[in-house]
């Protein structure tokens, strides 16, 4: 064999090996990155000093949600056998509260689903038009349907868990979900913190499969509610 051709194949071999070891760390390096890019999951923040709510057994009125806000999703990939959690994040969110006593009496919440953005543009086009279709169904709601009763006078600064019941609308589908949230005392008003977990097909989304990268079935709609009495 000439010398042209044992190097010609020690190239050949030497791509061989590279294109394995990409195979197979490639997609796992990749899913490192995107894992630690992956935000937080939304808690309240806890500022006892910062309240400047006089009297905490009365909230009765309004409230609004404002600056601050955001909400999005989380949802599992799964690249060539490597998991990686991909998060979205909108502060396009709207909405009122009606408190009465301590009773959250009524509330509604609406996202611009077409503003949810994760670090990939090329995923969020896909999402917006193909899977969520955003053009049709541009927003997200909750609607609570059951009245909640606060299980006891809040403090400044410590959460209370509540257990809210409501109507989910996504994709134009709607949905009852039952879900505990955070809420909480915090400067000049409080703040609400929450996950809901979903199933897809539930609102008429097929879950992405584009061969070498999928989504799980399954995910959580996530939100952090800044509210204001108005």
């Amino acid at each position: 064999m000439s010398r042209r051709a044992k190097i010609l194949l020690a190239v050949a071999g030497g791509l061989i090996v590279l294109a394995v070891v990409a195979a197979f760390v490639g997609p796992r390096i990749y899913a490192a990155v995107m894992a630690e890019s992956a935000a937080d999951e939304p808690t309240v923040t806890v500022e006892p000093e910062a309240s400047t709510v006089e009297d905490a057994s009365d909230l009765s009125g309004t409230w609004t949600v404002g600056e601050g806000s955001y909400a999005g999703y989380r949802l599992d990939e799964v690249l060539n056998g490597a998991d990686v959690t991909v998060t979205g994040r909108t502060e396009q969110v709207t909405g009122d509260l009606t408190i009465d006593g301590l009773t959250l009496s009524a509330a509604t919440i609406t996202v611009d689903m077409a503003s949810i953005a994760t670090d990939n543009g090329s995923r969020d086009d896909y999402f917006r038009n193909d899977a969520l279709e955003t053009d049709r169904f541009p927003e997200a709601t909750f609607v609570l349907t059951q009245p909640v009763e606060a299980t006891g006078t809040p403090v400044a600064g410590e959460p209370q868990t509540l257990t809210v019941t409501g109507d989910l609308t996504v994709h134009g589908v709607t949905q009852q979900v039952t879900t505990d949230l955070e809420a909480v005392l915090s400067g000049d008003g409080g703040q609400i913190a929450g996950s809901i977990p979903i199933t897809f097909e539930d609102f008429g989304v097929t879950a992405p499969n584009l061969g070498f990268v999928s989504v799980e079935p399954t995910g959580f709609i996530e939100f952090l509610l800044v509210v204001d009495p108005s």
